[in-house]
């Protein structure tokens, strides 16, 4: 007789850093199937570092709030105008240190990596991915783009860990 193990299912927190608006999406993925938890925008206003502390205490709420087991973190687009560049490297730097104190696994995705593994194309407008997250994630009611991409992170990493899990397996058995 063998026994069924049902494996406790795997919570993920996606960031799309940003130092206006930092969305996040946090879904459950358990046998194969992934549910949206909770998704939204954390909105900055004030100086630059008023906006960095916003993104860091509320991301660090949300970590507490819904203990996630892993974060998934949309790397950053290099622009063409280098203080926005910077600017975006900070809000990201401040996403992430929100979350160091839970001492969670932490996985980088490019945002063509993530367009790619959500919609196919990794060209994909915002729209595109909105759309998909909605259809993947069965939720009804429109999503906010940064919030839709932070759950797209989310969503790619649930495929990645899947992958690699496969892989893993694979290799034990030979």
């Amino acid at each position: 007789m063998r026994s069924t193990v049902v494996a406790e299912p795997v919570r993920i927190l996606g960031v799309d850093p940003g130092s206006q608006i930092t969305g996040f999406g946090i879904i459950d993925l358990a046998a194969g199937k992934t549910v949206a938890v909770e998704w939204g925008s954390i909105k900055t206003e004030g100086s630059h570092a008023a906006r960095l502390r916003t993104i860091f205490l509320e991301l660090g709420r949300i970590v507490r709030d819904f203990r996630p087991a892993e974060i998934a973190v949309e790397q950053v687009f290099v622009h063409r105008n280098a203080d926005s560049a910077l600017k975006l490297g900070q809000a990201r730097a401040a996403a992430i240190c929100a979350t160091f104190e839970a001492d969670l696994p932490l996985f980088e995705y490019t945002p063509r990596h993530i367009k790619k593994a959500v919609v196919g194309n990794g060209g994909a407008e915002k729209a595109q991915v909105e759309h998909m997250v909605r259809l993947l994630l069965g939720v009804r009611e429109p999503i906010a783009p940064d919030a839709a991409d932070a759950l797209a992170a989310a969503l790619c990493h649930a495929h990645e860990r899947g992958t690699r899990s496969m892989l893993a397996r694979a290799v034990a058995a030979t």
